[in-house]
């Protein structure tokens, strides 16, 4: 077997060899130091690299040979290689090579000392290689990485776009604006296609590396239009993106475009990048990527394919937020459609409340006049957020005031409303994220001619309540589950208050900023010391204890409790005998005439205390009291101890009797029946003219 060449080749026509191809054929450079770290040589690759010829620079430190190639760098790392012997493997140093003067590039440099036989020190050799390209795939790969990170983290439309800004300056580009169409901030739909030439833009969002100067020719929240020449608009008609590595002041567009040209040849501006924000072919907006000065070279296709995928992140958030914007206007819309728009009077209160909509669509609050001048104040919450939820509130605020018109105790109407949530809840399914089970709701009446307040609580909080002593208290009711949760039943607390006590209600909503369980002593604090009118205290309640940026609704209603003049109110005790209904009727007509009622109501209020009269009389038991309140209506009161209600039924035309609550019925303006602990009252209601 014949022997390879190289076996006779000798060592030092092998070193030999690799030594010239080092300096001549390597594809990687080469470059030796002496241990004073002055070039003594190096290879053709090399040369490229830096632009300089190796005798033109022999016998310089690298930071007086290259100082724009990283010197100090690269003389502290070949000094450490030195002193200690370890290789430095992969450090970088940057530079612009002379065939690529407008490009920086990125080198990876590893030093290694040489050293002789006999151990002398002989310098330095530095191996380098260009890996500008795969620098900036990482560099694009980790951008990328950051903004699915950064963009898009809230459902706020100018925050996204601001994400997207301070994103891309300075690691990709010198300043950057995003313009957006003013429907898309408004939630409304985009119809896909090009968008037209004229479309007004309004700038979202900009991002300037210069701290010091204006970081975009408008400000955000400006609205602008580009000339129908610029490549915006042509970015905006067919949704493909614009590389513009060449401007100048003689560009047709940048003279047409005044503003923007006149902001981008200030800035030096020599490259420009324009992307459509499109999803699912709906331009939703322009991205406008900007660079100027020497630093840095023109935009090229890798950083225009960079940008199209930051803005087509970007751009997918804005949808999502638009969607939200969307969806948020519509439950607005929903709520306070179903909400009114003032309370009817209530003369046993004064009262004020304020609503914060956050989109959850679910909270509520009512002021419902009763008779017997009594006043119900209402405070109520449905789970959940959409436009589902505004619907269920809205049943339930329906529901309130259909069993407040049937005179109902807090307690019962609660257990009423409770079984109506949970018939909703077998319609929707009980796993279904929109029942209505689980709503909350407070129900309190106030009675200024006794000023006791009685109420009832499903899953609510409690009301704070001030005294005019000052001293402040939240009312806890018996506590109650949440409507259609599984629970005991419903329980009524009374309390007496005097004249001139201040009732807070809300909504879980109010407390939202605070750990569950507490936040109560603040609102207690701030009721304490209230200031101005009610308007004012409901305003400052909000805005002292709800986040500027809720995630629920709030709810609240101040009320403030109004006297009854004693004369506006008429007691008698009935005996149980026919001929006191003729002595109710006398009583009732004098009470008129002292209050300077005309005789149309004088006639009217006979008939009627004469029928209810007559019915406690005839049907139900003693004690019979018969009650005349005034106050903005006249209320005809007949109590008795029985608990069976009288009906209205339409007698024959043979029947002797049987008319008398029909006569009621036609002559008042609301007649009704509601219970106490002992018996009930029948209540006949009238408008009168003072």
């Amino acid at each position: 077997m014949e022997p390879s060449p190289t076996e006779h080749a000798p060592t030092s026509d092998v070193e030999q060899a690799l030594l010239e191809a080092l300096f001549t054929r390597s594809p990687m450079g080469l470059i030796l130091v002496d241990p004073q770290l002055r070039l003594l040589r190096f290879n053709a690759v090399a040369e490229g690299m830096h632009g300089t010829r190796v005798e033109e620079v022999l016998g310089l430190r690298p930071t007086q040979a290259w100082p724009e190639f990283s010197g100090a760098k690269v003389e502290q790392v070949m000094g450490e290689v030195l002193r200690t012997g370890e290789p430095a493997i992969a450090f970088e140093k940057h530079g612009r090579p002379p065939g690529d003067p407008t490009r920086e590039h990125v080198y990876s440099a590893s030093a290694f000392r040489l050293q002789a036989r006999d151990g002398r020190i002989l310098g330095v050799a530095d191996v380098v290689i260009d890996v500008t390209e795969r620098h900036m795939a990482e560099r694009r790969i980790a951008l990328m990485a950051e903004a699915g990170a950064r963009i898009g983290t809230t459902l706020d439309l100018l925050r996204t776009a601001q994400e997207l800004a301070d994103l891309v300056v300075p690691r990709l580009a010198d300043s950057v604006a995003v313009d957006v169409l003013d429907p898309v901030l408004a939630g409304e739909e985009i119809p896909p296609g090009p968008v037209p030439g004229t479309a007004v833009l309004r700038r979202a969002a900009s991002c300037s590396r210069r701290a010091t100067a204006k970081p975009g020719a408008y400000t955000p929240g400006e609205i602008s239009s580009y000339p129908g020449d610029a490549p915006a608009c042509q970015v905006l008609a067919d949704h493909v993106p614009r590389l513009v590595r060449d401007v100048t002041e003689d560009s047709a567009w940048v003279g047409g475009d005044p503003v923007r040209g006149r902001k981008m040849m200030e800035d030096g501006v020599h490259s420009l990048m324009l992307v459509p924000l499109v999803v699912r072919g709906c331009a939703l907006g322009l991205v406008c990527f900007y660079r100027w000065g020497k630093s840095r070279g023109p935009f090229e296709d890798d950083d225009l394919a960079l940008a199209v995928d930051l803005a087509g992140r970007a751009a997918a958030a804005l949808d999502n937020g638009r969607r939200y914007v969307r969806e948020r206007n519509t439950v607005l819309a929903l709520q306070q459609g179903m909400l009114p728009q003032r309370f009817p009077a209530a003369g046993a209160v004064d009262w004020a409340h304020h609503m914060v909509y956050s989109g959850a669509g679910g909270d509520w609050t009512d002021v419902i006049p009763l008779p017997g001048a009594r006043v119900a104040l209402v405070n109520g919450s449905a789970p959940g957020r959409g436009v589902r939820t505004a619907a269920t509130m809205g049943r339930l605020r329906a529901a309130v005031h259909t069993l407040a018109n049937l005179d109902l105790a807090p307690n019962e109407l609660l257990a009423r409303l409770d079984d109506l949530v949970r018939a909703l809840g077998r319609e929707t399914g009980e796993t279904s994220a929109d029942t209505p089970v689980g709503a909350t709701c407070f129900y309190l009446v106030y009675d200024p001619v006794n000023q006791r307040v009685s109420m009832a609580s499903a899953g609510h909080p409690a009301p704070v309540i001030a005294h005019p002593d000052g001293t402040v208290s939240s009312a806890v009711p018996p506590a109650g589950e949440g409507l259609g949760c599984p629970g005991p039943p419903f329980e009524e607390a009374t309390l007496d208050l005097p004249v001139g006590s201040l009732i807070v209600l809300h909504t879980h909503g109010l407390l939202q900023k605070f750990p569950a369980g507490t936040g109560t002593a603040e609102l207690e604090r701030l009721v304490a010391s209230p200031t101005g009118s009610l308007q004012n205290l409901s305003l400052a309640l909000t805005e002292t204890l709800v986040p500027s940026d809720p995630d629920e609704d709030a709810a609240v209603l101040v009320a403030r409790t109004r006297p009854l003049d004693p004369d506006s109110v008429a007691v008698w005790d009935l005996p149980p005998d026919p001929a006191a209904v003729a002595t109710a009727r006398k009583l009732a007509t004098r009470q008129l005439a002292a209050w300077g009622l005309g005789e149309e109501a004088a006639f009217a209020t006979e008939l009627i205390v004469s029928e209810l009269v007559t019915n406690a009389i005839r049907y139900a038991a003693p004690p019979i009291q018969l009650r005349l309140i005034r106050d903005g209506a006249l209320t005809c009161e007949v109590s008795d101890s029985s608990s069976a209600a009288p009906f209205l039924r339409h007698a024959r035309t043979t029947d002797e009797g049987g008319r008398g609550l029909l006569l009621v019925a036609q002559i008042a303006e609301r007649w009704g029946t509601r219970y106490q602990e002992r018996g009930k009252i029948v209540w006949a209601e009238q408008p009168i003219t003072l």
